[in-house]
């Protein structure tokens, strides 16, 4: 595997940096940690002749209870006690993401914006090319549901379950300004692995900002995969509620790794406000969540297994998290 040659632009300004960004009108890619661009860039997937690195954007830095900058490098996060203990479910999700290693270089952006991941878009370019290649690269046809319209590549980022649940809101420059959205509206929940963003033409992650009362909110977050120390989520559950007693204040699951995009089911977790988060409560959240999802055989394990999972990762969240509330 080897780097081809594209040039690279150092913009040392937000506003610059969108200048650059409307200069070079979708021939570029924008370079975080470079943890999976770079990768899949060696690997001759989706190439631009234009990259743009944010390292040098200070307003893209540092990171409060209430804010986490877009370049904030995951180890940071990981680094601070107090943030830890704010926010109990992004600590494990962080602590989930690939090695220490990647998580030096790895953002908060990078990981909420990471690509989507099939293993036949992942693959080597000779691969690739003796398979025909793919809808997402170079290709025109879906090989893990065949047709040519819709890409079934699975959304593989930790930290966008565990930031849904918080209520967690983004903010996004752009050629028409600054912007501020919910978490869950950055990703386009009628598209498809390409397609898979709201984003416009050249806008940016510029932060993650948490509500305050999001602090101290019991959460939680369960990731499966095939090798506990590296691989990406065949499945990431993220909870969080608040109890008054033993009655739901509020309720909020989101789920990853299945689809292609993080899910959240307010509607489902909703109408138990009120009420107690008994056993049996638990149990029927859990099957209806199992139901709702629509994994695809385009990672390691088969569908029918992670769908499955989904229902027990689910119940076995709720569980931490009520008892998390009570102690």
């Amino acid at each position: 595997m080897h780097l081809d040659p594209f040039e690279l632009h150092r913009p040392t300004s937000l506003e610059a940096t969108v200048r650059l960004a409307r200069e070079l009108s979708g021939k570029f890619d924008y370079l975080a940690g470079g943890t999976d661009l770079l990768p899949n860039y060696k690997m001759h997937i989706n190439l631009k002749p234009h990259v743009i690195a944010l390292t040098g954007v200070p307003e893209l830095q540092g990171h409060t209870l209430t804010r986490l900058g877009a370049m904030e490098r995951l180890v940071a996060l990981e680094d601070d006690p107090g943030f830890l203990a704010a926010y109990p479910g992004v600590a494990e999700a962080l602590r989930e993401i690939a090695t220490p290693l990647v998580r030096a270089s790895g953002t908060v952006g990078g990981n909420l914006l990471l690509e989507t991941r099939c293993f036949f878009f992942n693959q080597s370019y000779f691969w690739r090319e003796s398979l025909g290649f793919c809808l997402k690269a170079d290709g025109d046809k879906c090989h893990v549901v065949p047709q040519k319209e819709r890409c079934y590549a699975t959304f593989s980022g930790d930290l966008a379950p565990a930031l849904l649940v918080l209520g967690a809101e983004v903010e996004l420059a752009g050629p028409s300004g600054l912007r501020r959205i919910p978490l869950g509206d950055l990703y386009d929940a009628g598209g498809d692995g390409i397609h898979r963003l709201t984003l416009a033409p050249g806008e940016l992650l510029v932060a993650v900002h948490l509500p305050p009362e999001a602090a101290g909110v019991s959460a939680r977050y369960r990731k499966l995969r095939v090798r506990p120390s590296f691989d990406f989520p065949e499945l990431g559950v993220a909870v969080a509620g608040r109890f008054a007693g033993d009655r739901v204040s509020t309720l909020r699951v989101a789920v990853g790794g299945v689809e292609t995009h993080p899910r959240p089911f307010d509607e489902l977790t909703e109408p138990l406000v009120g009420s107690v988060l008994s056993d049996d409560r638990i149990r029927a959240l859990g099957e209806a969540i199992e139901r709702a999802v629509r994994p695809v055989h385009n990672t390691f394990l088969l569908p029918d297994y992670r769908r499955r999972m989904v229902g027990v990762y689910v119940r076995r969240a709720l569980s931490d998290v009520r008892g998390g509330s009570a102690g």
